[in-house]
């Protein structure tokens, strides 16, 4: 049978335990990942244990209280605390989710959290985004119109495009996605095809703009996406709808473009 061994400098080690400072009345701990690339060490799990009588019940609640009263250098992304933004998406318990809508309840043993999988680690929980927005950018999401379809007196002045109220309910499901990626990291095709695939969360931004009725170019984006790789090395696995924090179906959002290229091309 193989061995396979990893290098000495990616092996997890454990780190340093913070017990709570006086007697807690409902405590928790949360095991962290930490990673600092300045400081050349393996990467460690912190231990952290909180009273939850004196935090937020989330996840995200617990993080901030880490970084503001007992360890300043913990590194993550938040912003809004209300799952708008997308910003806090890390693996929390096995699954990629945003720590603002995870309560800690939820979790019943400690509290495992670990960056988004499959992403650069910047530092700690802060995963490296930069390709993911790349391929987002390459699928133009933007309305796009189409200027042979516009008369030729209106080119030089803003004209409406009007879009009924059926036309508007093609986008749901769609339109409430944060681009946190819990997906597009929870996917296994993606893992193994990052540099081509393009993956759950941006095949979904490419449905949403493909169904716009105020988008003049669906039949080039189709094309455009009509590909052995960029499309079609999704294979229904379903790891990005169980995992997205929005409760959103991106498995759906991919067979229905992978059905309009069938019946339109």
């Amino acid at each position: 049978m193989a061995e396979f061994t990893l290098p000495r400098n990616s092996k997890v080690t454990e780190g340093i335990n913070h017990p709570a400072k006086s007697i807690s009345e409902d405590p928790k701990k949360l095991i962290i990942y930490r990673w600092d690339p300045e400081k050349k060490e393996n990467p460690r799990l912190d231990t952290y244990e909180i009273d939850k009588k004196k935090c937020g019940p989330m996840v995200l609640d617990a993080l901030i209280k880490i970084k503001n009263e007992v360890d300043t250098t913990l590194t993550f992304r938040r912003s809004c605390r209300e799952g708008v933004c997308g910003s806090c998406a890390m693996n929390i318990d096995g699954v990629n989710t945003l720590a603002c809508l995870k309560p800690m309840n939820d979790v019943k043993k400690d509290i495992k959290i670990y960056p988004l999988p499959h992403m650069r680690v910047v530092k700690d929980l802060v995963p490296d985004l930069n390709d993911a927005y790349k391929q987002l950018e390459s699928i133009k999401p933007w309305i796009d119109r189409n200027e042979s379809q516009v008369p030729q007196k209106n080119l030089t002045s803003i004209v409406e495009k009007k879009q009924t109220p059926k036309e508007r309910l093609k986008l749901n499901g769609m339109w409430e996605c944060v681009l946190c990626f819990c997906c597009t990291t929870s996917c296994p095709s993606y893992w193994w095809n990052s540099d081509e695939y393009l993956g759950p969360a941006v095949l979904l931004q490419a449905s949403r703009w493909i169904n716009d009725s105020r988008d003049g170019k669906r039949k080039e984006r189709l094309n455009q996406l009509n590909d052995s790789m960029k499309l079609y090395r999704c294979h229904s696995i379903m790891n990005c709808t169980r995992s997205c924090p929005k409760g959103l179906n991106p498995a759906k959002a991919i067979a229905d473009i992978k059905k309009s290229i069938v019946t339109e091309l």
